[in-house]
């Protein structure tokens, strides 16, 4: 198998685009489509200061890398979560990234400033943890972004991660979801602007690009992520892609283009938590609830 564009060996094929790709190629490749998907959404400005969410995993990363070597003024966001030795190993991994690249990081500790951990959600709520991380992770990120001035938050989600939770909104018919998903959420009140400058590269394609330039990602998966039922999208995603290459991008371009629109009316008011400001459809605020419940 040779690379289309210079004849070497090839590492990887991507299927999508019916082509074989070198090293070089690759990671030449990956640059240009978080490029042409930050163009194409109108994600960012060059001059705009962005946040940058790291968990230390692959994607995330590659994330900061890319938005690096593009040259955006980028800083890092780690949250340790608390979740037993996980948290702190990938605390271990992302000073270490952002120490070898002089990039800023800030950090914040959950139970240090908010008096628990997931470990404690864990132990206390009979909810699904993965969706009490989710809100937990998003309250913190845009509440960081917008009290320390940053007009944009930046998170790692890929192709993957996207059209596995666009298949779950259409397959429920989540209006208010699928209004507000895509690779970009606007600014509004509170909230800051929100990008997925990956929306647009598969996780196959992120994790070759996190190999061929060294980069020493956390590979341990969460110890509260069995079962998640993203796994599940993502393996008939999968499936089909492997049947019918490029499913999973037309997938999510087309309803970006055609049916995101559809879905505006049936995003609900939102109104101030009483308690800390926090846009929410329900005060007070989901956080704010859970934290009550955490700390009581």
């Amino acid at each position: 198998m040779r690379c289309r564009i210079c004849k070497k060996e090839a590492v990887i094929k991507v299927r999508s685009f019916g082509i074989a790709l070198c090293e070089e190629h690759l990671v030449e490749f990956c640059l240009k489509r978080v490029k042409e998907a930050i163009k194409r959404y109108q994600m960012l400005k060059k001059e705009e200061p962005v946040l940058v969410a790291i968990s230390g995993g692959k994607d995330s990363f590659v994330l900061w890398d890319i938005l690096d070597r593009l040259g955006y003024k980028t800083t890092g966001l780690f949250i340790n979560l608390g979740i037993k030795s996980h948290s702190e190993k990938a605390l271990e991994k992302v000073e270490k990234f952002a120490n070898e690249r002089a990039l800023p990081l800030e950090i914040v500790d959950l139970k240090e400033a908010y008096g628990f951990t997931i470990d404690d959600v864990k132990r206390k709520e009979t909810r699904t943890v993965c969706a009490a991380c989710g809100m937990i992770k998003r309250y913190i990120m845009n509440n960081f972004a917008y009290s320390k001035g940053f007009p944009v938050l930046a998170t790692g989600h890929n192709l993957n991660d996207e059209v596995a939770t666009l298949l779950s909104n259409v397959l429920s018919w989540k209006g208010g979801y699928l209004a507000r998903q895509g690779p970009v959420l606007p600014a509004e009140g509170r909230f800051v602007r929100k990008i997925k400058p990956l929306c647009e590269l598969t996780e196959r394609e992120t994790a070759a690009y996190a190999i061929l330039t060294g980069i020493d990602f956390f590979e341990e998966r969460c110890p509260y992520s069995k079962g998640a039922t993203s796994i599940i999208y993502k393996r008939a995603l999968n499936l089909i892609e492997y049947h019918s290459p490029g499913t999973k991008i037309r997938f999510y371009r087309e309803f970006v283009k055609r049916a995101k629109e559809l879905f505006k009316r049936q995003e609900e008011e939102l109104k101030e938590c009483p308690n800390c400001g926090y846009p929410t459809t329900h005060p007070p605020c989901a956080f704010c609830r859970l934290r009550e419940r955490m700390t009581a």
